[in-house]
């Protein structure tokens, strides 16, 4: 089976922007399309908590007519059109796919701000998380400790009942192979030591991170580049901060784990998992 996940930053900016940013968004969207993979999930979709309006849909329905999907948007108190996730899946899937939109008893406003769904498939779960990031000056670093110690219990929770295949954009670079510039950053968020070990408690908690395991510490390969800094996509200057993540005693069964290209784009790339599960 073939998995992608992808941060797209704007679902509404993809599929119906004109500006050139959106139109890199959409080649992206035809590399995605070509895959066929069986499910999708994207991070970031920045919807209305009303959830897609009909120029989504309709957009959505000419780059994947296959598809089935839900979504679980940010909704008060938490901020509108902010964060957010949809899964898509293969209608022939469809019958027997349930999907939740899990609370894990988070803090602040992080519950309500659409950034977990989870899909029982039957033989196994497949769960996506866009994790709140630390924010400028490390000020939401408490409270991002506190999700992840709340999502390493939900996962573990999952895994008890059967597999987990979970993938989304983690929002950290676990070890300084998985950034260009480590020296400088081990004080920015997404590579501070309370993050690293945060997510090493999680992989401890019975889960492998699938890009590692297959290709080893090859090094160089990012799945995010700063939009900020112009010159960052081009010179590789990124971090692998996305991940697809499988329970411990299925990582045998994976055939493929790696960042799909994402053109002249900055920002995120996608990731495609393939399993045989």
């Amino acid at each position: 089976m073939k998995f992608i996940s992808w941060n797209i930053d704007s679902l509404n900016a993809a599929l119906t922007g004109s500006s050139p940013r959106s139109e890199q968004t959409r080649e992206v969207l035809k590399i995605i399309s070509a895959e066929c993979a069986d499910f999708i999930a994207i991070q970031e979709t920045k919807l209305s908590d009303t959830g897609p309006a009909d120029a989504h849909k309709s957009a959505l329905e000419k780059y994947f007519p296959d598809y089935d999907y839900i979504w679980n948007s940010s909704k008060p108190p938490a901020k509108k059109g902010y964060a957010g996730t949809m899964s898509l899946y293969k209608k022939s899937f469809a019958a027997k796919i349930k999907g939740d939109f899990p609370e894990i008893g988070a803090p602040d406003t992080m519950d309500k701000e659409g950034r977990i769904i989870t899909l029982d498939a039957g033989d196994f779960f497949y769960t996506q998380v866009y994790t709140p990031n630390s924010g400028d000056g490390l000020k939401r670093l408490a409270d991002r400790q506190k999700w992840d110690a709340a999502y390493i219990h939900y996962l573990k929770s999952l895994d008890k009942k059967k597999p987990v295949i979970a993938s989304g954009d983690f929002n950290v670079a676990h070890k300084e192979i998985d950034l260009a510039n480590p020296d400088s950053n081990h004080f920015s968020a997404g590579f501070t030591d309370e993050e690293r070990a945060d997510f090493s408690q999680l992989l401890d908690a019975g889960f492998t991170d699938s890009f590692r395991f297959l290709n080893g510490d090859v090094p160089k390969k990012y799945s995010w580049w700063s939009q900020r800094i112009k010159t960052a996509k081009a010179n590789n200057s990124g971090w692998r901060i996305d991940y697809f993540l499988v329970s411990e005693r299925i990582k045998e069964k994976v055939r493929r784990s790696e960042m799909l290209d994402s053109l002249s784009r900055p920002d995120h790339a996608p990731l495609v998992l393939e399993i045989d599960i």
